[in-house]
């Protein structure tokens, strides 16, 4: 991969804001890339536009390999769905992007690869931070912050390479309540994380995708036998709540969320008694009479 490593120790910018520290990108590699193991290769960047747009672009060159992986320092045309637009300031939060292959899973599966990064990111952060991380069906990560649910992060998947999928992570870790780019948001810091160091942090984040990702491979990609689909819905603050589903097309569908199905779709149960699976759009959490 080409993006330049961070800067190492003896640079003097390493240490300009004591409370952000940049991330040890030496101790990471050691920690992460080994023989047999998932992550192959492990770049940390001082600054960017888009890990996700820079590793689609390596990747469809035939630059990188599965397991690749792009950290950047501060993001600054950092994408969500939809390609809306969002930044944080440098050394705030874990900005990064891996690519996966999963061609022994047949591709109609592979859906299932965000909603897999999602169970594998809170299980990681429960462990590192100490933190309880709900899911936001499809890609959200909540935090709660003085009782109220927060966005605290997010997930997206893209194609690449013709058989890869890029999947990009952006958690705000010490974002403070000024520095929030919208209502609504959170960070680690706000909920009360035990820690943010953020090296830590992202080695349990990466060791737990590459645990549930190995597992779902293994079992072909069925989120059943692989324990995903069920691990998933005992997470996902969405299921039992009454949601609006915008989809495409200026339609949308108000009802329950009952089920994630087997595609890892959300199925709404509606008030004319039927049950609607969604399987992309932006869902909004309804506050109860």
């Amino acid at each position: 991969m080409t993006p330049r490593d961070a800067a190492e120790p003896n640079d003097s910018s390493r240490w300009s804001d004591l409370d952000r520290p940049p991330l040890n990108a030496t101790a990471l590699r050691k920690g992460l890339v080994r023989e047999g193991g998932l992550w192959s290769e492990m770049t940390v960047v001082p600054s960017t536009g888009s890990t996700n747009s820079d590793l689609v672009a390596l990747a469809n060159a035939g630059k990188a390999a599965e397991g690749a992986v792009l950290v950047a320092e501060e993001q600054t045309s950092g994408r969500g769905r939809l390609d809306r637009q969002w930044t944080a300031p440098a050394r705030s939060g874990l900005f990064f992007s891996v690519l996966l292959t999963p061609t022994e899973v047949p591709v109609e599966r592979w859906g299932w690869v965000p909603l897999l990064t999602g169970v594998a990111v809170a299980a990681g952060l429960s462990r590192a931070a100490g933190v309880d991380t709900a899911l936001k069906w499809p890609n959200d990560l909540l935090l709660t912050v003085s009782g109220e649910e927060r966005k605290a992060g997010g997930i997206l998947a893209e194609r690449a390479g013709g058989d890869g999928v890029v999947v990009g992570v952006g958690i705000n870790v010490t974002l403070r309540e000024d520095e929030l780019p919208v209502p609504g948001a959170g960070s680690l810091a706000l909920a009360g994380a035990v820690t943010t160091d953020r090296d830590p942090l992202l080695r349990a984040v990466l060791r737990s995708l590459e645990e549930w990702y190995g597992r779902w491979r293994a079992a072909g990609g069925d989120p059943g036998a692989s324990g995903l689909q069920e691990t998933y819905a005992a997470g996902c603050a969405t299921l039992g709540r009454r949601v609006r589903a915008e989809l495409p097309g200026d339609r949308s569908i108000t009802g329950e969320a009952v089920a994630i199905d087997g595609d890892g779709r959300l199925v709404l149960a509606t008030g004319e008694g039927v049950q609607e699976p969604v399987g992309a759009g932006d869902i909004v959490h309804l506050r109860t009479a």
